[in-house]
């Protein structure tokens, strides 16, 4: 028996040359409906109409056409089942081998602000994403194709196996086709949640952003980083997702972009008594605009606050705060002496919820160690058009790798001063520079466009702390001017990745000045 390709495609580009290796090269039949039909015979190449194939018309306006027994019965029966060889000879179905299917252009039709409900909505296949389904369910024996872009592929898997693709291919087409249905079932999700909503100001989030599509609508914000900016939070129930919001506000977008930092940083010294890395000691972060400007550990999570506050309590007004243990009554009583705007912890202690609850607009959120494991080890940030995806930074630190550079061994104090320092200049924008002593961040330089420049507003906001404080770098010293200023501010010990060309400057400059200095081998960007 010849084999037999169903071709019902929205997009027909590329639909005549693949139809046309399939029934010349290989023998197909080719089962087709509707306008695509029409193509192939236009095109000369014989064809059989879905009508005549399944005996039943086109009913209700085109909304039913392949949803037949004798079109999903060819498509997921089982070759080789006795059972399912005797329905389809009983029913006189045969074997489809091929899907070629792509969906009704629903983006495209609701890409335009003016589109009416009724048009949006007779543009939601239902035919289609079910044959993909079930060819990519069946993908043992049936091949399934959803974009013209993977027709080449298609018949170079034919080409090079004679005609008889193997279950690689077979299997992977089915993964892109599960990603297409659900990608196509989440727009219109999203696209329902939001039209009823829109106002006569336009939303962004109706606008076609595919990278998006796989995650549920969770809130509309009240605006984005600015009043004038429109913004949505999609996510799923993990991460962010599964915090809990004890009180407070709404969340808006900076204070989303100021947890997510907050979290990364206090994480870095373990989170809550579960989960892959729990706390072994109490620490605490105050961000602001995704840069902490307090970090601190501390004997218990009131004595770390207290601390990582008293780093910059300028700076901490209306700041975002972290927390890697349970928020008790003590630390409760700290969080109510200054504004703050979001504070985020793995449990909050009846007691502290009570104090809390006289700081009414404070935003408390309880987000479990188990909803961070599962958030998944992606960075995704976008770009024009597109995202970028990258590892997560949040690899431990381990100093077995760090070698000294200089001719004074840092001592025990430096080293674990060093550590910490190194732990959180990571989650600082770069250039990035962190001044620090026990435990305790003295000041931060964030952001600047050259490392010394960094360098002078950690030093500055450290002041006369920084005597006996150290220093680390998220990059290498491009030249010998940051160790110079540091050791002016009284700094002696240094950190950073090494690796300049200029190393040996840096180098000959702390042992001319009796610092001590740390090479780690491993830059920390933050963009």
């Amino acid at each position: 028996m010849a084999p037999t390709a169903l071709l019902s495609v929205s997009d027909k580009r590329g639909l005549v040359p693949l139809a046309e290796a399939l029934h010349h090269r290989y023998g197909y039949q080719l089962l087709s409906s509707g306008g695509t039909a029409k193509v192939l015979k236009e095109a000369g190449l014989p064809v059989t109409p879905v009508a005549d194939h399944t005996g039943a018309p086109e009913i209700l306006g085109g909304r039913v056409k392949t949803l037949h027994p004798r079109i999903h019965g060819g498509i997921l029966a089982r070759r080789g089942d006795p059972s399912h060889e005797a329905d389809l000879i009983a029913q006189e179905i045969a074997p489809i081998d091929v899907v070629v299917v792509n969906l009704y252009p629903f983006r495209e039709t609701v890409a335009d602000p003016a589109v009416s409900w009724d048009t949006a909505i007779e543009n939601i296949d239902i035919g289609g994403p079910t044959m993909v389904r079930s060819a990519a369910k069946n993908h043992a024996y049936v091949a399934v194709l959803t974009a013209p872009d993977q027709y080449d592929r298609f018949l170079a898997a034919l080409d090079a196996s004679g005609g008889a693709l193997s279950d690689a291919v077979r299997r992977q087409l089915a993964v892109e086709a599960f990603a297409h249905t659900a990608a196509y079932d989440a727009a219109i999700t999203r696209w329902m949640q939001v039209r009823p909503e829109l106002s006569d100001t336009d939303d962004p989030t109706a606008a076609d952003l595919p990278w998006l599509e796989a995650l549920p609508l969770r809130q509309r914000l009240r605006y984005g980083e600015n009043p004038h900016q429109h913004a949505s939070w999609y996510s799923a129930k993990s991460g962010w997702g599964g915090a809990i919001q004890l009180q407070g506000k709404e969340l808006s977008t900076n204070n989303l972009l100021d947890l997510e930092a907050a979290l990364a940083t206090v994480r870095e010294f373990g989170y809550g008594t579960t989960g892959r890395h729990p706390a072994s000691r109490a620490a605490a972060v105050v961000v602001k605009h995704t840069n902490p400007c307090g970090v601190a550990m501390g004997d218990g999570t009131a004595a770390a606050l207290s601390r990582a506050l008293d780093a910059d309590r300028v700076s901490a007004f209306g700041g975002i705060v972290a927390l890697n243990g349970c928020v008790d009554a003590t630390a409760a009583r700290e969080l109510t002496g200054l504004f703050l705007e979001c504070v985020v912890a793995p449990a909050f202690s009846p007691e502290a919820r009570e104090i809390l609850a006289a700081k009414a607009n404070l935003r408390l959120l309880e987000l479990s160690p188990d909803s961070i494991d599962s958030a998944g080890h992606d960075h995704v940030r976008s770009i024009l058009g597109g995202v970028l995806v990258q590892d997560l930074d949040d690899q431990p630190v381990s100093a077995d790798d760090w070698t000294v550079a200089t001719e004074r061994v840092p001592t025990a104090r430096e080293r674990e001063d060093l550590c910490f320092a190194w732990q959180l200049v990571r989650h600082v924008r770069s250039n990035a520079i962190v001044v620090a002593s026990e435990g305790q961040s003295l000041g931060v330089g964030a952001g600047q466009m050259n490392r010394v420049g960094s360098a002078q507003i950690a030093l500055q906001a450290a002041g006369e702390r920084s005597r006996g404080a150290v220093l680390a770098s998220d990059g290498f010293f491009p030249f010998d001017d940051t160790v110079r200023l540091a050791a002016e501010y009284g700094i002696t010990a240094v950190i950073h990745p090494g690796g300049s060309k200029r190393d040996g400057d840096s180098i000959q400059a702390c042992n001319e000045l009796g610092l001590s200095m740390l090479l780690t081998g491993r830059r920390h960007f933050l963009h």
